[in-house]
């Protein structure tokens, strides 16, 4: 597409009910279908990779880098810096999902990222997205969306369902090491393993910030290319941070804004 003006709009709803949004309180995650259709994707996937592409700063050999790197290519905040990822993040339909699975009024972006596992890449260890967010509200949940058609040997997102229970588990980053000892909380708790057997294009998963989640390697020939924007229900606040990763994202995504102040940055608009 040459021109923002010949996007999709993707501001039509898409129905959530009652017993979508129980499911996700109850279990921390939900998979919903055909979020959008063949031609929106179509148009949203050429503009996401094009972006990805331009913006991708990793150029190691896979096998220079550790296991965080391995896992995929992460691309992050793309809206801030192409106006046609910008019409596709801060999408009204999507913001509707999330503010409904989640119960509340109204959402706030808090980032977006695109999350490439190449052909041969390797796992994404178990870990809680929240973790990294200096935030005062478990009201948080990330959008999961293939560009393309997947299975699980690409990497399909797993869930330990009804894991959201645990909440802050301590300062464990994605690694080897968060791989180990969240893997054996799992089998400890005995949370069911769940995850899809294949996903269409504009497709979703939608989980909790503090869900237990991982994927595994990529064993086939294509790329994994998936979009994910994460929200956080208006009127949430930043704390102090717990750990560096914190910090960092206070400074990155929350625009440098102070604890105790609500996270309202021009980089967190409400959607």
């Amino acid at each position: 597409m040459d021109s923002i003006l010949n996007l999709p709009e993707l501001s039509s709803g898409y129905a959530v009910g009652q017993d979508q949004h129980e499911e996700f309180q109850k279990n921390g995650h939900i998979l919903l279908r055909e979020i959008l259709n063949k031609d929106e994707i179509k148009t949203y996937r050429d503009v996401i990779v094009n972006a990805a592409e331009k913006y991708n700063t990793e150029n190691r050999k896979m096998e220079e880098r550790d296991t965080y790197g391995k896992a995929f290519l992460q691309i992050m905040n793309l809206w801030e810096v192409d106006e046609q990822v910008r019409k596709f993040t801060l999408a009204k339909r999507f913001a509707k999902i999330a503010a409904s699975l989640m119960g509340v009024e109204k959402v706030r972006i808090y980032h977006d990222q695109a999350l490439f596992k190449e052909a041969g890449g390797g796992l994404t260890p178990w870990h809680q997205d929240q973790y990294y967010w200096p935030l005062d509200t478990d009201n948080t949940i990330t959008m999961w969306m293939p560009l393309v058609d997947i299975s699980v040997e690409m990497g399909m997102l797993t869930f330990a369902t009804g894991s959201q229970e645990v909440g802050f588990l301590g300062n464990l980053a994605i690694s080897d090491e968060s791989e180990g000892m969240i893997g054996q909380l799992v089998e400890e708790k005995g949370y069911p393993i769940t995850r899809a057997s294949t996903m269409n294009a504009g497709d979703a998963t939608w989980h909790a910030g503090w869900t237990l989640h991982a994927a595994p390697g990529n064993s086939s020939d294509k790329m994994r290319e998936v979009m994910t924007i994460i929200y956080v229900a208006d009127g949430a606040k930043i704390t102090e941070p717990k750990n560096q990763h914190q910090e960092n994202d206070r400074k990155r995504w929350l625009a440098g804004m102070e604890p105790g102040q609500f996270v309202d940055s021009v980089l967190n608009p409400v959607v």
